[in-house]
């Protein structure tokens, strides 16, 4: 279901600065039950999710990690991961935080928290996954960059 993730440029992805990022996945069925590491089981409606972390240092070893599929189960993210299709990686500087990255794009996207503490352990926020409901199709890649941060890398698709 994750189909082929093609790394980014890596002349074009910082790699050792604290940076945020936003990886945009369709998920193209439902899946009813999905057990999410200790936090616990859940159900995920087709539809877009957003996934927004950072990395202290080395970003595009985070991101890679995040795109691959098969790996040790670490972050929440992870467990979702095989379910979806990539759409598309943004990057932003560090300075503005995670947390309130997380909330500017959500807002920004219409977007709702689909389980409460996903990608949140270390952190007060709700959630730094957000789910997308009137998105009929995937959020083209850039919309989230919202002209700021770094370039947009839309991940070609199989």
């Amino acid at each position: 279901m994750g189909g082929t993730v093609v790394e980014p440029a890596k002349h074009r992805l910082p790699a050792n600065r604290h940076s945020l990022y936003a990886i945009s996945g369709w998920l193209d069925e439902e899946v009813a039950e999905l057990a999410i590491g200790k936090l616990g089981i859940f159900s995920f409606r087709r539809g877009l999710y957003v996934y927004v972390g950072s990395a202290r240092r080395n970003l595009r070893a985070r991101i890679g990690r995040h795109l691959r599929t098969e790996k040790t189960m670490r972050w929440h993210f992870d467990y979702l991961r095989p379910h979806l299709r990539i759409v598309g990686v943004d990057t932003f500087p560090g300075d503005e935080g995670e947390c309130r990255l997380f909330r500017r794009l959500m807002e920004a996207c219409g977007g709702t928290v689909p389980v409460r503490g996903f990608g949140s352990s270390d952190c007060g926020c709700e959630a730094h996954l957000f789910y997308v409901p009137r998105a009929a199709d995937p959020i083209p890649a850039g919309v989230l960059a919202g002209g700021t941060g770094f370039p947009v890398y839309p991940i070609p698709q199989e």
